[in-house]
């Protein structure tokens, strides 16, 4: 896992990945062109998963299920 700090950053990393002969794989998941899975995790996200407030942390997971790349202003969206 590759944890980051903001969408610039998770931008970088997994297009560097997919866009050297890799593949987008669901939530976050992506495949090198050796073959090799990362999961490109921003850390906001493992923020609202793990906190205080369950209805927000399954919201947030609930939004993820849907994207390959993780895009944290939608997750953000899905808490409102």
């Amino acid at each position: 896992m590759v944890e980051t700090n903001n969408q610039e950053e998770t931008d970088r990393y997994w297009n560097a990945i997919t866009g050297n002969g890799g593949e987008e794989a669901p939530c976050g998941w992506c495949k090198d062109r050796w073959g090799f899975f990362w999961q490109i995790t921003p850390r906001r996200l493992l923020e609202l998963v793990g906190g205080p407030d369950r209805d927000a942390g399954k919201r947030a997971m609930d939004a993820v299920l849907t994207m390959k790349k993780i895009d944290i202003a939608a997750i953000e969206r899905a808490l409102k």
